[in-house]
């Protein structure tokens, strides 16, 4: 089985800025590109931080109003400070969570979810920055066809993997979800068989409606103990 890596749905052309990009190239770029938000790199394309429509906003909060209303007093000394910056090092944010172009599309939304983050800039093994994968690529695995899902789990899971003949399986999958009955030959092979289904690209939902022919769940694993004779031993003397 294979599945989609986040080298598979990152963007490779990916808009950066340096250090010393002014706020106004910055809010261009963002504008130009249709993107929400932009790496800071250096000279060796290494990830410093990131500028967010949200940095660039603060700015924008961080002014007077035009009844000449002081800025709002909740924002922190340090937001303060981040709304009067002029170029990109002063915007964005340091603290970047990356992901690796090998890792799944779970390991990614994982990332995305514990962190809360819209995006993850990709580093190789040196931490150069070698794409971007925002949420919306990652859906893009729930975008494949029933059939090529379908197709797989006769294939790959049911086939190749679990050695399992297709007449005695039916698959139904419709707007990616899985709706499976029959039987197998071992109950121990159900939860096998549903977990491997559940990570197919695409699956949203598996409904498995499968029995078995024998429960070998309960079997006694422990070897059988062998009992041996010891023979007495003789001494000569």
């Amino acid at each position: 089985m294979q599945h989609r890596t986040v080298g598979d749905v990152m963007t490779h052309q990916v808009a950066t800025v340096r250090r010393d990009t002014s706020f106004k190239a910055v809010a261009e770029l963002l504008a130009e590109r249709d993107v929400s938000a932009v790496p800071v790199v250096d000279d060796a394309d290494r990830v410093l931080g990131v500028v967010s429509e949200g940095d660039l906003l603060r700015k924008e909060s961080g002014q007077p109003d035009p009844d000449g209303h002081t800025p709002a007093l909740w924002m922190s000394p340090g937001n303060r400070k981040r709304s009067h910056a002029e170029n990109a090092a002063g915007l964005m944010s340091r603290t970047v969570f990356t992901a690796r172009p090998e890792w799944s599309v779970v390991e990614a939304a994982r990332m995305m979810d514990r962190h809360h983050v819209k995006r993850l800039p990709v580093v190789d093994e040196t931490d150069r920055l070698v794409g971007i994968v925002s949420r919306s690529d990652l859906l893009r695995v729930f975008l494949r066809n029933d059939r090529a899902i379908r197709g797989e789990i006769i294939a790959e899971v049911l086939q190749r993997v679990m050695m399992i003949e297709p007449a005695t399986v039916s698959v139904e999958v419709k707007d990616g979800v899985v709706t499976m009955r029959g039987q197998l030959e071992r109950k121990s092979m159900i939860p096998i068989v549903e977990r491997l289904c559940r990570s197919v690209d695409g699956v949203v939902a598996l409904h498995a409606q499968l029995s078995f022919a024998f429960d070998d769940t309960h079997q006694d694993l422990e070897p059988p103990i062998v009992r041996g004779v010891m023979q007495p031993q003789r001494f000569h003397g």
